[in-house]
């Protein structure tokens, strides 16, 4: 909570450059008007909660998306300019999400926080991390670059290194997936749509 405070506060200047992109955008373009958060239900150590994003779709996209926007991603048509040259390159759509490790509802490191119903789906699999650990800002998976690479065994490796090392390793590579983090923002790599 601590660090999420930080950040919060040592990015002001970004959250000012994105603001003021999206604020343009909605005033050059009236297609891209709308809201500039938005919630989305996710579950995270086996609760509901609203994860809080910036908007990347247009407006009429987002109604249509209901919930699970990420296939909609996809299609950069969907995108509003912001979204598409701003937030989704760098990731910045997912800052707000600090708020989110502030209020203890997700950490900074963790498997990335589902929605219910891809969560029910895993939960027919018999696979139930999701409803034992805290979602996560930033995880292994979205530093692992790779097509084929197994995201769920990423989460599960580490649920298994939460279960089984000392609190320090665990802090040491939180550390370095935070890092990773960084410069896998600051390259534009990281999950694909």
């Amino acid at each position: 909570m601590v660090v999420s405070a930080s950040l919060l506060v040592a990015l002001v200047p970004v959250w000012a450059v994105v603001l003021g992109a999206v604020g343009l955008d909605m005033l050059r373009c009236p297609r891209d008007r709308g809201r500039v958060f938005y919630r989305e239900r996710r579950i995270s150590g086996g609760r509901a909660f609203d994860l809080l994003k910036l908007r990347t779709l247009r407006e009429s996209v987002l109604v249509e998306a209901d919930g699970h926007v990420r296939p909609f991603e996809a299609d950069t048509r969907n995108l509003t300019w912001a979204g598409r040259h701003v937030l989704k390159p760098l990731y910045l759509d997912e800052l707000p999400q600090l708020v989110n490790v502030l209020r203890g509802e997700m950490s900074l490191v963790g498997p990335r926080p589902w929605p219910p119903e891809l969560v029910e789906r895993q939960l027919a699999r018999g696979v139930d991390y999701r409803l034992r650990v805290i979602a996560g800002w930033t995880g292994p998976a979205q530093v692992s670059k790779g097509l084929d690479m197994q995201y769920e065994n990423l989460d599960r490796g580490y649920v298994e290194l939460l279960r089984t090392r000392p609190a320090r390793d665990v802090v040491r590579y939180d550390l370095r997936i935070l890092r990773r983090t960084l410069a896998t923002m600051l390259r534009h790599e990281g999950l694909t749509y």
